[in-house]
């Protein structure tokens, strides 16, 4: 494994350095697929998903748009081989990638496309999907999908095909980075950062929440990247509970301010880091000061005993324990995998494990964001932190050096 900070994530490449990582970065993804395919014995995937069609192909065509109006998709061999079926006059998107694909028309039965024809529509769609299939596949019936609506999936078991989970198939094939993807997950956190720094440099009392908010925006417009997820920035006592997104509310003098960047960045790789700061030129108070000590232990603890081989359950049990005045309030999940966007696994606080807890192993070369949140019940603030890091031979490393406020511990 590199050093993710000195030569992957994070270092300055030359145009023909960057290209070269970025073929490789594409081999690396769409063979990860091919792996998981063959490992299910499984021939084929479609995808919809415009997050998983990104990993697999490096297509991009309206992400947030493609998100929620099904309009674009690929279906991917074990073989290599992709057909893709692209949105209208989008064949564009295709250009200059060394993949070998058939390019077709995409057909659409959304009832915002198509109206009360959605069932005919999904019809003819389920005809060329099967016909597609069996051309490429003969005699197989498995085809992973990892999102179908309700039509399409009837028609396709009509026709005497198996379904099988794609989504997890794909989760699975994005969760161990080479190291081509340190370095473009690099790119998207430099980018980040310099959002965290505009920020914190206007940060001043007077400000509404989302004009701080919009510093993080302007950044990641300005330097190549794509969308942010969630618009979690709040102030004051809107820091408890956490889960506030931004409003216009006026920062004051002493309050706190707490964000979650959940930014997509270039190269399509999310940045996701959390921190907390003070609002104006004052001191934190004694009460901020603590709670920023307790999230600041919860994340530097839980990341100096994460450990590659370790399972998800001895991670949960052996974790930082949170004093019971915080328990409710607790943020959802201890760590979370970190790529395109959120990614498995989403670790269970031990509490939460009969519920919500699933097991399994951490890794080499899994990106994770250890994540704390702090805040009493009926209390009046709390403190939000997160870090994106690495998991090397040697454990945990960070993949950002965004300032904790270590003045305050």
């Amino acid at each position: 494994m590199m050093d993710v900070r000195s030569n992957g994530a994070g270092s300055v490449v030359t145009t023909g350095e960057r290209d070269k990582i970025q073929r490789d970065v594409r081999a690396y993804r769409l063979q990860r697929v091919q792996e998981q395919l063959r490992q299910y014995d499984c021939p084929a995937i479609l995808l919809y998903d415009p997050v998983n069609i990104r990993y697999a192909t490096d297509t991009s065509n309206m992400q947030v748009w493609a998100g929620r109006n099904p309009a674009r998709y690929v279906m991917v061999f074990a073989d290599g081989r992709i057909v893709a079926w692209e949105f209208h006059s989008s064949e564009h998107v295709w250009d200059g990638l060394d993949l070998h694909v058939e390019l077709r028309g995409a057909k659409s039965w959304t009832f915002f496309n198509a109206g009360h024809e959605a069932e005919n529509r999904a019809q003819q769609w389920g005809a060329e999907i099967v016909d597609v299939f069996r051309k490429y596949a003969p005699g197989e019936r498995l085809l992973a999908i990892d999102r179908l609506d309700p039509f399409g999936t009837a028609y396709l078991e009509k026709e005497g095909i198996t379904i099988l989970d794609g989504q997890a198939l794909m989760e699975t094939a994005r969760l161990i980075k080479s190291s081509g993807e340190l370095v473009l997950i690099g790119e998207s956190l430099r980018t980040a950062e310099k959002g965290i720094e505009r920020m914190r440099r206007e940060l001043r009392p007077g400000l509404t929440e989302n004009d701080i908010w919009a510093h993080l925006h302007f950044e990641n417009i300005r330097n190549g990247g794509e969308w942010i997820e969630t618009r979690l920035l709040a102030s004051g006592d809107r820091t408890n509970p956490w889960m506030h997104e931004c409003s216009s509310r006026v920062l004051k003098e002493g309050d706190l301010l707490a964000f979650d960047t959940d930014m997509v960045g270039p190269n399509g790789y999310c940045s996701d880091i959390s921190r907390t700061w003070l609002v104006g030129d004052g001191r934190p108070s004694d009460e901020q000061r603590k709670l920023y000590e307790y999230a600041y232990a919860q994340v530097h603890y839980n990341m100096d005993i994460l450990r590659p081989g370790m399972t998800f359950r001895e991670f949960s049990e052996k974790a930082w324990k949170i004093p019971e005045q915080f328990v409710k309030n607790r943020y959802c999940c201890l760590a979370h995998g970190i790529g395109m966007v959120d990614e498995y696994p989403s670790i269970a606080h031990m509490v939460d494990w009969d519920a919500a807890g699933y097991d399994g192993r951490f890794e080499v070369g899994m990106t994770v964001c250890v994540e704390s949140y702090i805040g009493a019940e009926g209390g009046t603030q709390g403190v939000k932190l997160e870090q994106q890091v690495v998991l090397t031979e040697e454990g945990c490393v960070s993949l950002t050096d965004c300032d904790f406020e270590t003045d305050w511990l």
